[in-house]
């Protein structure tokens, strides 16, 4: 292929994905309209997480509404606690409206089940009696059912006058089940410590039990304070010198957040880089779930929406981690392999992580999406041309040369898909279980196993 068609095909190709975006973020403006409500009915009906539909999900939906036209946008309770409608109105005068109910991940897979929901908001994957429950529907961890919509990073927050500055998540967890009863046995002040956690039907309790006690075989202290709401916990923490508690990123508010380390990885803060990377021992995934079989016009469209540059700006403004990619820069140190230092010294890292499941070359759902979004990226920069290097990792539960193997093929399963875009990767590696970014356990795995993207 000659110079001058390879340039023709890139144009090409990037004048499709400017119409795609644009038929995602403004269907009205170049599709079919969509259906009226049916009288005083809701166009979308959002059940699950408080962390997600607190905020976030009433933010999308606004956003949404006014990107098919609609006027007099407007969000208000919905007469029930952590119930809300968001509303309105085209040129003739109709009235659309959309219900958001946040009253914990759970609910919403309920909802889906009985059919009150057109989604679910979650603020962890779906569980294995959820997924059996929800079987007549399809498979709920297809790519048609599971939309990772934004990245939350689970902050442990304290009152800002406590001195306490970074904790392992052993630490964390030995103080949440009422092992660790002062601060002072932390290089803190002398002082009891109060634990305050979400509840039962929150998914970022469910979140907090599988990375922070599930890990270490323990359970949450019976005396620790209950709350639904992020925002409340957040607010009662900030005020009273020895409480310690869990949010979502977007509430971390007046409180302090804590660095966090995990087996090996160095003490992170919950900062917006390595929150969008997923390295921050505490990340998590913020999910909108379907029926994979039924979905409506408003459904399909609503989550073309979420995931376009317009949705993921709202989703950056909520206070979350969006998903789209920027380059960071970092300084390089003795413990890094030389190609990584080479990397650390001469290139940048992209916000990005593809990830796989265990022992699989396979691109998880969200990884599936992000291809594409890097694509996008460097042609926009002018990268497709050997500019971008790909480092795979792998986790050190296996043989350490099979290990070494499977994060080069990881690697190389990301180099195909690139390469079927037009971008050509200037080179890969495989640095097997180095560099962990989480501990050796089941969920910390899903984290080391990885690709990384630097470009130069």
């Amino acid at each position: 292929m000659t110079a001058s068609a390879s340039g023709s095909t890139m144009r090409k190709r990037a004048l499709c994905l400017w119409v795609f975006g644009l038929l995602c973020a403004s269907p009205l403006a170049l599709g079919e309209p969509l259906a009226a409500p049916a009288a005083n009915s809701p166009v979308l009906r959002i059940q699950g997480s408080n962390t997600v539909g607190a905020k976030l999900a009433p933010m999308l939906l606004a956003g949404f509404f006014e990107a098919q036209g609609l006027n007099s946008v407007r969000v208000s309770p919905a007469g029930k606690e952590n119930e809300q409608r968001i509303s309105a109105v085209d040129s003739s005068g109709r009235t659309y409206h959309a219900l958001v109910a946040a009253h914990g991940t759970g609910t919403g897979f309920a909802g889906l089940k009985d059919g009150s929901s057109d989604l679910a908001a979650a603020s962890r994957p779906i569980k294995d009696s959820e997924h059996a429950s929800l079987a007549s529907l399809g498979d709920l961890r297809s790519a048609d059912a599971e939309q990772v919509i934004a990245i939350d990073g689970l902050a442990i927050i304290v009152s800002p006058d406590n001195p306490v500055s970074s904790l392992s998540v052993e630490q964390v967890a030995s103080l949440f089940t009422g092992e660790i009863r002062n601060w002072k046995a932390l290089g803190g002040k002398d002082v009891p410590v109060e634990l305050h956690a979400r509840d039962d039907q929150s998914g970022t309790y469910d979140t907090f039990k599988e990375l922070v006690l599930g890990v270490q075989g323990k359970t949450l202290a019976a005396d620790a304070a209950r709350y639904e709401s992020n925002d409340q916990l957040s607010q009662i923490v900030s005020s009273r010198s020895g409480a310690i508690g869990f949010v979502g990123l977007a509430s971390v508010g007046k409180a302090r957040a804590l660095a966090i380390a995990d087996g090996d990885s160095q003490p992170m803060l919950p900062s917006k880089a390595l929150v969008a990377t997923e390295d921050y021992p505490l990340s998590r995934r913020l999910f909108f779930y379907a029926n994979p079989a039924q979905q409506s016009q408003w459904t399909r469209t609503f989550l073309s929406f979420v995931h376009s540059a317009a949705g993921q700006a709202i989703v950056a403004k909520s206070g979350y981690i969006g998903q789209a990619i920027d380059a960071i820069s970092l300084s390089p140190s003795p413990d890094m392999p030389q190609p990584y230092q080479t990397l650390a010294t001469q290139a940048q890292r992209l916000t990005v992580n593809f990830r796989f499941d265990e022992g699989s070359a396979r691109l998880d759902n969200k990884a599936q999406r992000d291809v594409e979004r890097l694509i996008d990226y460097l042609q926009t920069t002018n990268k497709t041309m050997s500019a971008a290097v790909l480092v795979g990792f792998g986790d050190a539960r296996g043989d350490p040369a099979r290990t070494a193997l499977l994060s080069k093929l990881r690697a190389m399963a990301v180099r195909r898909k690139l390469a079927r875009g037009g971008v050509l990767v200037k080179e890969i590696n495989g640095l097997g279980d180095y560099l962990p970014v989480a501990s050796n356990t089941p969920s910390g795995r899903i984290k080391n196993r990885r690709v990384e993207v630097w470009v130069y």
